[in-house]
């Protein structure tokens, strides 16, 4: 059995390697089982394992086999020898062969198998030869294109996500993946049998988008037609009496980062990743740096939480001194700074002012530092805070954001001036908020309160 190893899987590719484990799979078969019961009871082992491997795995496991599937015959399990080694023997076809041969029968999804004339590494490179580009090969070519146009990581892991999907719904259907009518059933398959929403479906597209224009280079005509039509959905707004209540029901940290946010709309992502030097106590004011769409933003700086978050400041700086202390690695730092400014990382204006209190890895370099406090606090945090208030909405980090707007528009505050402070492009944006202000924004009375 081969051991299983990054430096193998990164030599063979995700087709060769697939087709690898089948074969060492094949291995513990007894002598003379024929390929489609060795490819059923391989996808009886996958489905077996717990936890079971995700669906997009299971796909990416039978586009492999099935590849390889064509490309070999004259398969055979021989008995093992005198020191027990088993042989798994075939012959690898020629690719005209190959695409002369016979499709795999659904019965036999789930399979596939390599060897033959030539050792099982050889065999594997050849299906993945014959099946195309990998997918795998396809998703880094897209994840470099979107890192170069600087899109956010977590669209690009979005988009990444996406595409895998795509690919191996496409893959397993043996349709042409560059192609507007595989894009077309695809969305179609997601609107039908998924029943996703249509910001999901839009949001599949637009990878997809991305996916066959600017990674395989096939211009598709008429893809943008098959945007969904999103219906207006308002936002979940708290009363001022509501969010008082939560607001107390809040404790700790995570209270003082709810308190800010509805004191100033941060959305959650840009509470969490604010750092010491965008809180200026002099100006009163909060510096967002790098929003949504890579757009920095000022706020103002709530007068009632500026002596706990002077209070917060003083205790980060003693955990920044203890981290100095034990020479940990500095904070993560944007763009090439780490490069261009090696030791900013360690300083304080540069650390988190919300950090975690324990040592993580670095998703991106490995690395062993302090990060900022995971964006899944929060999340609780609002939970258990509505539950403590009593609330009965279905409110969340957001729902803080979209009361901090109504809030203020129905103050008197000037919509343009609320569209700045939210960072949104377009006022049409800022003006859903109007729709869910008192009385529906309009101040009109209803009739039955004449009666």
């Amino acid at each position: 059995m081969a051991p299983e190893s990054a430096a193998s899987e990164a030599r063979l590719g995700w087709w060769g390697w697939e087709m690898r484990k089948f074969l060492n799979f094949c291995q513990g078969l007894p002598a003379g089982t024929a390929l489609m019961e060795a490819l059923a009871g391989y996808g009886r082992f996958l489905n077996a394992n717990d936890p079971p491997p995700e669906e997009w795995r299971k796909e990416q496991a039978r586009e492999a086999l099935r590849c390889f599937k064509k490309g070999i015959e004259n398969w055979a399990i021989l008995p093992p020898d005198e020191s027990g080694k088993v042989e798994v023997r075939f012959r690898a076809r020629t690719i005209q062969e190959a695409a002369d041969g016979a499709e795999i029968p659904d019965s036999a999804r789930m399979a596939g198998t390599t060897d033959g004339a030539g050792s099982p590494d050889d065999a594997a490179r050849r299906g993945a030869q014959e099946g195309g580009e990998g997918a795998e090969a396809l998703l880094r070519r897209a994840e470099g294109a979107m890192r170069v146009r600087r899109m956010a990581r977590r669209t690009v892991e979005t988009y990444l996500g996406w595409m895998r999907r795509y690919l191996a719904w496409a893959r397993a259907r043996e349709k042409p993946e560059a192609a507007g009518e595989t894009v077309q059933a695809f969305l179609t398959w997601l609107a039908l049998e998924r029943k996703v929403s249509a910001a999901t479906q839009n949001q599949a597209l637009s990878a997809l988008i991305w996916l066959t224009g600017q990674v395989m280079g096939a211009e598709v005509e008429g893809l943008d037609a098959a945007r969904a039509k999103p219906g207006r959905h308002l936002p979940v707004v708290l009363s001022r009496d509501e969010a008082r209540r939560l607001l107390a029901a809040a404790e700790g940290t995570t209270g003082l980062m709810l308190a800010l946010m509805y004191g100033t709309g941060l959305r959650l992502m840009e509470c969490v990743r604010l750092r010491v030097k965008d809180v200026d106590f002099d100006r009163n004011v909060v510096l967002v740096r790098d929003g949504k769409g890579g757009k920095d933003r000022q706020v103002m700086l709530p007068q009632s939480l500026k002596a706990r978050l002077a209070e917060h400041r003083e205790r980060l700086e003693v955990l920044w001194e203890a981290d100095r202390a034990a020479d940990l690695p500095g904070v993560w730092l944007p763009e090439a700074l780490a490069v261009k400014h090696p030791n900013a990382g360690r300083e304080l204006a540069w650390q988190w002012f919300f950090p975690s209190k324990q040592i993580g890895t670095d998703p991106e370099t490995g690395v062993r530092r302090r990060h900022h406090l995971h964006e899944n606090a929060l999340s609780q945090a609002v939970r258990v805070a509505c539950a403590r208030a009593g609330i009965a909405k279905k409110a969340g980090c957001h729902t803080l954001r979209h009361s901090f707007a109504t809030h203020l528009l129905e103050t008197g505050t000037d919509i343009r001036t609320v569209q700045d402070l939210l960072g949104h492009k377009s006022v049409e944006t800022t003006q859903i908020y109007t729709h869910v202000m008192e009385g529906g924004g309009t101040g009109t009375r209803s009739p039955l309160d004449g009666l």
